[in-house]
């Protein structure tokens, strides 16, 4: 081919090689959606919902700032170091369940939710394990606290753990799960509701033995709302809610100590029940006291050895008498809006046809929602007083890092949803 000739066909030839990798380019995926999720990482982590992380990052750092607040003038939080006293032991322990919570986050956005999918029943076999071995009384295997059984020791780390938190966690993975395998018979109550039912009761049991009901009540409830949410049947959900309100008139009726704390929250400030009624009538005084705009960061007059349990129970009590009633409704807000983010993840996620990781989005939702409410509604008086924290802010080790790793893997299931819509993997 003479030089001549060989002018024109070349530029024909890069013409063609032109508009074929501009229809490559066009059909392409952006390299970050495009990856293999299941088996590697985008190398820079910006897909994921920021305002939800920001949230967070908030709740623990106004959690952080509460839980300093109403411990310092506390006898125990002195720890003796070298003949000396040291303040803020509550404080560095928060952070440190933070610390550890951190790890848990960055190695739980590394896991597709397939894998937590697959291994959702054999965690919840775990959670049961765990709360069975919390009442074996031998050794230093657990401990005892205020005649609750609750924790496990973890002696070389000098660590406790509550295995009810993990068990939430476990409730919400394995009731997803189960849901995805009953849906094609979901409407059959021996076949879908029934089974399920008797596995929370089994965990009820474990629970209620330590006893921790309010823990209960909120795996119950994270149970119901999921088979709810998967569609079971609502006259289903009825008989469930109805069985579940007559154990618990069972459990009231037949238990002097929980029927006089019922009394006591009816009428608190009857000079008979006093002794129970003490924690709601010192949280409602401390409400009191804070009126509209509260008394002032670290001003709080009830935590000084009035006010019981003043850093987990009852730390939003504090909060009304230093910041007062604006302090309440924006905590409040706080909580509506991170619920109400979640459940939004986890409708996407169902809306791509990923039933699995949308229902358990929805569970952490009603887990963190359900308890703030009960949280929020036993220091105002609203509610019986039970042993909830405030998540995320309420001083607890165990509660945080379970807390953050529910929140991590919600983080999981919003990446993929933002993976598929732009074209990637899950």
């Amino acid at each position: 081919m003479t030089t001549a000739a060989r002018a024109p066909f070349l530029q024909g030839l890069s013409s063609r090689l032109s508009a074929k990798l501009r229809s490559l380019r066009a059909r392409s995926v952006p390299i970050a959606d495009a990856s293999n999720w299941s088996n590697s990482q985008p190398k820079v982590w910006t897909d994921y919902d920021r305002s939800l992380v920001w949230m967070v990052v908030c709740l623990l750092c106004f959690g952080l700032v509460m839980v300093y607040s109403s411990t310092i003038g506390l006898p125990d939080d002195l720890a003796r170091v070298g003949g000396r006293l040291r303040s803020g032991d509550h404080l560095m322990r928060q952070a440190m369940a933070i610390g550890i919570g951190m790890i848990l986050v960055a190695a739980a956005l590394r896991v597709p939710m397939k894998f937590w999918e697959d291994a959702a029943p054999w965690l919840f076999v775990a959670g049961l394990l765990l709360l069975a071995l919390v009442l074996v009384d031998f050794g230093n295997v657990s401990s005892k606290v205020n005649n609750s059984r609750r924790w496990l020791n973890v002696p070389w780390l000098h660590f406790t753990f509550q295995p009810s938190e993990w068990a939430k966690l476990c409730t919400a993975l394995y009731a997803a799960n189960y849901m995805v395998r009953k849906m094609d018979v979901k409407e059959s109550f021996n076949r879908a509701v029934l089974p399920m039912t008797i596995s929370v009761a089994v965990l009820g049991l474990l629970m209620l033995a330590e006893p921790d009901m309010g823990g209960f009540l909120v795996i119950a409830t994270i149970a119901m709302g999921i088979l709810f949410l998967g569609g079971v049947n609502g006259r289903m959900m009825f008989l469930i809610a109805f069985v579940l309100t007559l154990a618990f008139i069972l459990v009231i009726t037949f238990s002097d100590y929980r029927r006089e704390r019922i009394f006591a929250y009816l009428d608190p400030w009857n000079p008979k029940y006093k002794d129970k009624a003490y924690q709601l009538t010192s949280a409602l005084i401390a409400i009191g006291r804070g009126e509209w705009f509260g008394q002032g960061l670290g001003n709080s007059v009830q935590k000084l050895q009035h006010l019981p349990e003043a850093h987990t129970d009852f730390v939003l009590a504090v909060v009304g008498e230093e910041l007062g009633l604006i302090g309440v409704v924006c905590v409040t807000l706080a909580y509506w809006w991170l619920t109400l983010r979640i459940f939004r993840i986890g409708q996407q996620a169902i809306a791509l046809d990923r039933v699995f990781s949308g229902l358990f989005a929805q569970g952490i939702g009603i887990w963190l929602g359900v308890q703030a409410i009960i949280s929020i509604g036993v220091n105002l008086g609203a509610l019986p007083t039970k042993g909830l924290t405030l998540p995320l802010v309420s001083f607890g080790g165990s509660a945080m890092m379970m807390n953050l790793l529910a929140l991590a893997l919600v983080l999981r299931v919003d990446r993929e949803n933002r993976a598929l819509m732009r074209g990637g993997r899950a």
